[in-house]
């Protein structure tokens, strides 16, 4: 009897699920810190490699949030708490949201639009393929919509 009480919940398939650290995950993949930039590239980019990392621990949409709201520090920590205090909406803050948001702070829109416009101009010139490659791939990000399959890319 004292072996099927110690065997309880083990072995059995009632054994409690594992609980992975998301946050840990996160944090393994050193998270770069955002704090103020003079060049809005730097903010896009920042928000970019948080969302890497978001993405390989398998964080969901409360967590990515969360956990890149964390690294915000300075001035950009002073804009999130203020956005959150307006925000009024019953509903959390989400993802989607919380890019939108960042972007319209730090990435003004009209730069947006000269990447793009500097995409669609591309040409590889004197620059060597990879080169060329490396260029198309970075300006690619600001025009999501011409490259979404193997036929436009």
């Amino acid at each position: 009897m004292a072996q099927n009480i110690q065997n309880m919940g083990h072995g059995n398939g009632n054994a409690p699920p594992q609980v992975r650290d998301k946050r840990g995950d996160f944090l393994k993949g050193h998270p770069p810190i955002f704090m103020h930039s003079t060049d809005p590239l730097q903010a896009d980019d920042w928000l970019c490699a948080i969302e890497r990392q978001l993405e390989i621990a398998q964080c969901d949409d409360k967590e990515k949030v969360l956990y890149a709201s964390r690294q915000l520090q300075g001035a950009t920590l002073d804009w999130w708490d203020s956005f959150r205090f307006g925000h009024t909406e019953a509903n959390p803050i989400t993802w989607q949201e919380f890019c939108g948001a960042f972007r319209s702070q730090h990435v003004p829109a009209g730069l947006i639009k000269l990447k793009k416009k500097e995409f669609l101009a591309l040409k590889q010139g004197s620059m060597s393929i990879v080169e060329y490659r490396d260029k198309f791939i970075q300006l690619s990000w600001y025009a999501p919509t011409k490259v979404d399959d193997d036929e436009k890319r």
